[in-house]
């Protein structure tokens, strides 16, 4: 790297660092300064002296057996302003989550976005407003086909504030075995994707099932307390699943062929599994998971490029799906259509 360009990412990592100190409540260790920053823990304290340099009212806090430092009453406006990067990144992602359907997780980063530039510096403002406009223009992340969640702000706050104030809640549900029954679910959290569920268990039970927010009806917060299990953990129950479908788990294991290692390259099919090269090409791919029909479902679309090994059930699963798939368009049309092509 050039030296002027190590120069430049020494002061950048400095800013960083800098900010982190000012936005941290408790503090900073040096070792949590260098986990922020990548850099060494020499390099880290003489960095925080330089910071210390700069702004002389950090705060060194005893928390033996180690110290934390901490800048009080954050950095002033010059050092707080987003970049255009920041503020663009922040209009695609709204702009994603619009376009996807997930409209109440949009209006609430746009209110953001807009609290964001009135607390900009009016000149920066103007300059930043310009420039992310232009980049808006040239970025979008595409929205591939599959359904749209819904979001209704304001089920979004009623469960998060059941989930804050940790509340038992009452809905109608119609999904399940039992189309419009009433629930009381004690809630767990809430998973994004490509449908939007709550997590919760029914009232009395601590098996945490998926409630599709779609399908749920006059919510509302009771005067009941509930939480979840102290060992909960809503990120290992959610990546439990190939999908989104319960069912048993079970073991998977998957043969890339070697003509799907382009494909594969940058690929995940779980967030558990394990890659090793196979002796005679491509890689055998091992994960644990439920949700086995949704997974056949998604092997389809890699054709010849895959082989399933385990579980049999799995085959056996995208065997059906393809026959009854193959003869389902094999028979004739059940209804007359008339198409208009276009004159050449």
């Amino acid at each position: 790297m050039d030296a002027p360009l190590m120069r430049f990412d020494k002061t950048r990592k400095i800013l960083e660092l800098a900010r982190a100190l000012a936005s941290s409540a408790t503090g900073m260790t040096l070792d949590e300064m260098c986990r922020v920053t990548g850099c060494s823990r020499r390099t880290v304290e003489r960095m925080r002296d330089t910071i210390r340099d700069v702004f002389p009212q950090m705060e060194e806090i005893q928390d033996h057996p180690t110290k934390r430092f901490h800048i009080p009453k954050g950095l002033d406006g010059f050092f707080q302003d987003p970049t255009t990067d920041e503020l663009s990144d922040l209009g695609v992602a709204i702009a994603t989550l619009r376009d996807a359907g997930a409209t109440a997780r949009a209006q609430s980063l746009g209110s953001l976005a807009t609290k964001i530039r009135a607390a900009m510096r009016q000149g920066r403002r103007r300059t930043a407003e310009t420039d992310v406009e232009a980049l808006l223009r040239a970025e979008r992340i595409a929205v591939q086909a599959g359904p749209r969640p819904t979001e209704d702000p304001v089920v979004l706050t009623v469960l998060r504030q059941a989930l804050l104030g940790m509340k038992m809640l009452h809905f109608t549900y119609y999904g399940g075995s039992k189309p419009g029954a009433s629930r009381k679910v004690v809630p767990y959290g809430i998973i994004f994707g490509r449908m939007n569920y709550l997590i919760g268990a029914d009232a009395g039970a601590t098996k945490p099932k998926h409630w599709r927010l779609d399908r749920v009806d006059n919510l509302e917060a009771l005067d009941e307390a509930a939480a979840p299990p102290d060992d909960f953990d809503l990120a290992a129950f959610a990546n439990t699943a190939f999908a989104y479908f319960e069912g048993p788990q079970e073991n998977v294991v998957l043969h890339v062929l070697p003509g799907g290692m382009d494909d594969f390259k940058n690929y995940r099919f779980h967030a558990s599994q394990t890659v090793e090269d196979h002796p005679e090409g491509g890689v055998i791919v091992r994960f644990r998971a439920s949700g086995m029909l949704e997974l056949a479902w998604h092997l389809f679309t890699w054709g010849n490029k895959i082989e399933i090994v385990e579980p049999v059930s799995l085959r056996q699963q995208m065997i059906t799906e393809l026959r009854v798939a193959l003869a389902h368009h094999e028979e004739p049309l059940r209804f007359s259509y008339t198409v208009n092509a276009k004159a050449s």
